[in-house]
This record gives C-alpha cells, structure tokens and sequence, in this order.
C-alpha cells in the first residue's frame, strides 16, 4: 500500500508507526451503584497514575532533561495532597457523585481558584492541576499513555494534526518522521519538523486508520510518499536515496557560516524566524543578521492563562539581549485562523482564516494589545527593536495600531521606564488589499515583511491547511511574484527596506527570484540558512534580475517551479 501527502521537511527514513491521538475523556452523570467500588476505581487511578509519572520522571532524570524531571516531581506533589485527595474521596464516598466527576470538581476548582491569584508563579499550577486531572480521567478509563516526550527508537509520529504544543514537546532524538491527515507547507507542524530536521508528509488521508501501531513503514518525504508493503529490495532502494539526500544535507550546512554575499558583492540579510525565546530558538543567532519574525503568539498557546506583561517582558528582553544590535523584529500576536487561543473565550466562527485574527482581534481585546506593545517597548532598552503589527488589511488598520503604540509611548514616558524612543514600526503583508495599496501604505510604516503563506492563501483564495484543496494552493504562482515586485518598487521609492518572512524567504528557489526582485532581507528556519546562503553565493544580481523578469511573464505556478529548476539547480547545483 501506498499512501500519499505533501512533502513538507525532507528526508527518507524506515520506521516504526506510533499513532498518536489526544485523550478526550468520557464523563457519565450516573451516581456510583457502590460508594466502595467507585472509592477503589479512584484509588487505582491514583496508583496508575503515580507509576507514569515515577517513571516518566525517571526517564528525564536519565537523559539529563532535569528541567522536565522536576515538572514530573511538581506534579506528584500535587497528586498526593492530602487536601484535594480528601475532597475528591468526600465526594465519592457521599454517593452523590461518581469518581470521574469528582476527580474534574475538585481538580477544576483548584485550576479555577489559582487562575484568579495575583503571583504568576501560582497561577502557571493552574496548567499543573489541569495536566493531572486529564492524566487521571485516562487511568480510570483504562487507556495506555501516550507521550510524544519519551518514544522508543525509530519512530514515526502518525496523527490527525500536531499543535506547536506537541511538536514543541517531541522526543526528538527517536523520532525519524512525521506524517499528519492535515496540513500543509506551511502548517505550523510543518515549520516546525522543518525547524527540528524531522522528514514530515501531511495531508495524508486515511493515515491513521490504514497504519498500525509498530507497523514497519518507509516514510519519503522528498516525493511525499508512504510505503507499507516492504521487502529488501525496496529497503535497499529507499536507503540509498535516504543516504543521498543526507549526504546533500550535510554538504549544504557546510555554508551556513559564510557570509551572505553575492558574486557581484551584494550583502543580502539572513535573518531568523523564531517562536520562543528558547535556546533551540536562539542557537541560529550566530549565523544570522538578526530576527526577521518573531512569532510571540506561542507565547500565548498551549496554556489556561494569558502571559502576563513582565512575562512577556523577559521573554523578549531575553531575545533582544541574544542579537545584541541587530535587528528583531517582533510581531505582535498573531492569533486565530489555525492558532486558537485556549485562555481566551473565542466563539467558533466558519471561516477563522477570514474572521477574528491578529490584528482585528487585538481591536476588539484592545487590552491584549496594551499589555504586549508595554511588554516590547520595556524590552527595547536592550536592543535592536522592530515592532511589526500583522494582518493589516487597510490604512485604518495601521493608524489604529499606531495610535495604541502612541497611548502606550505616552504611559511608560509618564512612568518612567526607559525604551529606544527610535524603534522601526513595520507592517506584514499578507493581505492583497494592503499589498496594493503599498505606496499609502509606505508613507505611514517603516518597513514592510511579506508572509507569504498567508498572502498565497488570500490571493489564491485557498485555506492553505485544506488537503481538499492543497493543488491550489501555489506559492510559486505569476501573481504573487508580481504582487512582491510592486510592494518592493512602492516602498523602495520611498527608501524603506521590505524582507520576505514567509516560507519561500527560505525557499533556495524562490529566494533567487526574491533577490531579483528588489529583495534584499530575507527571513527564515534555522534548518534553510545554509542552503539559503549557497544560493546567494552562486547568484549574481543580474541572473537574479533575469529570473524575476522571466517567472513574472509565465502563466502558472508549475511552469515557475519548472524553470527555477532546470535553471538554479542545473547552474549552480543548489539542491
């Protein structure tokens, strides 16, 4: 059997397949028929759960992760309280209430009340509370754990979709690859198995149900393609080109410490997209011209409660510090469409991608807004600032914005607290409406960045994380090349800089038209500066020039990608 998806992190792996689906607990409204029983079911749950947890903090404690060890010790502290566990058995043993029920009480009345505290140290045990609770209400259905932290070796992640709270959490040292029923390129799955070199497909439909649990699978994510039916031919071929490919890999990041400069002596800027303030995030730091996009929205996921201003503070001043004078430039958040928001009550809409996101839902939160421009004014005393509001749609859009930057300069100068009074204040675009309208809009910002995973979605008219409709999803398409082209011209008449922050910034291909475009910054992955780079150094501006000329008088997406390379890979063999 052969399955397919869409290629999004290459590489060739055999493995092993772990599905991976998230535990949604049950619940009956039933009184327990025997208090006793009801009392032992719960007693169980406890022991089973315990026993995970012992081991799981063992296994850190192994691996020298102490840092998660000491959350496994958190949690089995709270576990044994006296306090909540005499509650709980209050609960059953009053025979008004069966245990599943009395474990979500009680653990939910403690997440609720720490959640309302002042210190935020108390509030993240909020998270704590939750984590054990859904841990118990597992144990007491029976059900095995499913950790992505701690994998046996040669595993490959199978799952309907993977949140940056999972993937963050991936044991990446057993993990060989990754394949999803959804995404796409530019899924955030995606980027990050990008990021941490993991070969991923997505979009393969059926995967979960047509792939068993410690089924032996060929995963080739440089053709996007799954292989269930193996014999040692097969293997001998896949290994092969696996071998290939990573030898091509590993002659790739022999530039990734050069210099970014053009064999006509133009410096291009390599900068870094990054989505915490993490040691993994920072370590590209040293081979990079700074932070092209900064995705603070991460800082907001996966968790009960809204990060606090001196959290955010720290977090950014931490980033700022990292880059020294270069340049960082922070997005405020960027959250809906495909990045829900946990701690914050956001009705289900039928389009997210068109409806209450970034920009628009900071309009309509104003505080959100208030607290995260304190947070990155108070940092930008210790670097290099560039602020960048995403989703701007209109004019309106930016004197908002600005006029909330304005309100908050205002309070911190009353306040007394120091930030760079000469901080750059840019706009994404990734909204046509804004792109077309880049000469007014030059007048108003800065600097502009292009995202284009979300311009191609809106030009194109595709929800880029539908599988039904990924064909149409074209990033390498005429339009948006021309689209690039005038936003560069608009704001370059005006001596304002525009760098390409989306997935083709780290795309060697596209990157070679961008340059030829007018761009001259580009922001990406720390896993495509290399080859990023060894294209710089084998393309000259007026090959470049030549390039964007041509794609933008072609008529498709497939004729562009065709073209690029027969030409770049045959010319200066960049693969």
């Amino acid at each position: 059997m052969t399955l397919k998806g869409t290629a999004v992190s290459p590489g060739v792996v055999v493995g092993k397949v772990y599905r991976y689906e998230r535990f949604v607990p049950t619940f009956s409204s039933e009184s327990p028929e025997s208090t006793a029983s009801e009392l032992a079911h719960y007693l169980e749950a406890c022991r089973l759960a315990r026993e995970e947890m012992d081991g799981l903090r063992e296994r850190f404690q192994n691996k020298n992760e102490q840092d998660k060890a000491d959350i496994l010790s958190a949690h089995l502290e709270i576990l044994g309280d006296e306090t909540i566990d005499e509650e709980l058995r209050g609960l059953i043993e009053s025979g008004h209430m069966n245990g599943q029920r009395a474990i979500q009480t009680v653990y939910e009345q403690y997440a609720n009340m720490f959640e309302k505290l002042p210190d935020p140290t108390i509030r993240e045990r909020a998270a704590d509370l939750r984590d054990i609770e859904i841990r118990l209400l597992r144990c007491w259905e029976g059900l095995p754990e499913q950790e992505l932290s701690v994998l046996p070796p040669d595993t490959i992640v199978v799952a309907w979709d993977l949140v940056p709270s999972d993937t963050a959490t991936l044991d990446r040292d057993n993990v060989r690859g990754i394949i999803t029923e959804v995404g796409g390129t530019t899924s955030h799955s995606a980027i990050i198995a990008r990021n941490y070199e993991i070969p991923a497909v997505l979009g393969v439909t059926g995967a979960i149900s047509q792939l068993q649990d410690g089924q032996p699978i060929i995963l080739d994510a440089v053709d996007g393609v799954v292989l269930t039916e193996l014999n040692d031919q097969l293997l001998e071929v896949y290994q092969t080109k696996g071998a290939v490919e990573r030898e091509q890999r590993a002659h790739t990041k022999l530039f990734i410490d050069c210099e970014p400069v053009t064999p006509d002596g133009v410096r291009i800027e390599v900068e870094l997209n990054i989505a915490a303030a993490d040691p993994d995030n920072l370590a590209g730091a040293k081979y990079t011209d700074g932070v092209g996009l900064f995705r603070t929205e991460f800082l907001y996921m996966g968790r009960n409660t809204l990060p606090s201003e001196e959290e955010q503070f720290q977090a950014y001043r931490k980033v700022l510090i990292t880059f020294q004078r270069r340049p960082v430039v922070l997005r405020t958040m960027d959250i809906g469409g495909d990045k829900p928001l946990e701690c914050l009550d956001m009705p289900a809409e039928s389009n997210p991608f068109l409806g209450n996101r970034a920009l628009r839902l900071c309009f309509r939160h104003p505080e959100l807004l208030h607290t995260q421009l304190r947070a990155a004014l108070r940092a930008s005393a210790y670097g290099n600032l560039w602020l960048m509001f995403p989703m701007v749609a209109s004019m309106d859009d930016i004197y908002m914005a600005k006029a909330a930057l304005e309100q908050v300069k205002a309070e911190l100068k009353a306040e007394g607290h120091p930030f760079q009074p000469d901080f750059k204040t840019g706009i994404m675009v990734e909204i046509p409406s804004i792109a077309i309208l880049a000469d007014q809009a030059a007048a108003e910002v800065d600097f502009a960045s292009i995202g284009t995973n979300d311009l191609t979605q809106y030009l194109m008219a595709v929800d880029r994380g539908n599988p039904a409709v990924s064909s149409y999803y074209q990033p390498y398409h005429p339009a948006m090349f021309r689209l690039i082209r005038h936003v560069v011209s608009a704001f370059a008449k005006q001596g304002k800089p525009v760098s390409v922050c989306g997935e083709l910034g780290g795309d060697p291909l596209a990157a070679a038209v961008l340059i030829g475009s007018g761009i001259r910054r580009l922001s990406m992955n720390i896993s495509s500066v290399a080859s990023v780079k060894e294209m710089i150094l084998s393309t000259d501006l007026k090959k470049a020039a030549a390039l964007s000329d041509a794609v933008c008088m072609m008529t498709s997406a497939e004729e562009v990608k065709r073209y690029l390379k027969k030409t770049i890979y045959s010319e200066y063999s960049v693969e």
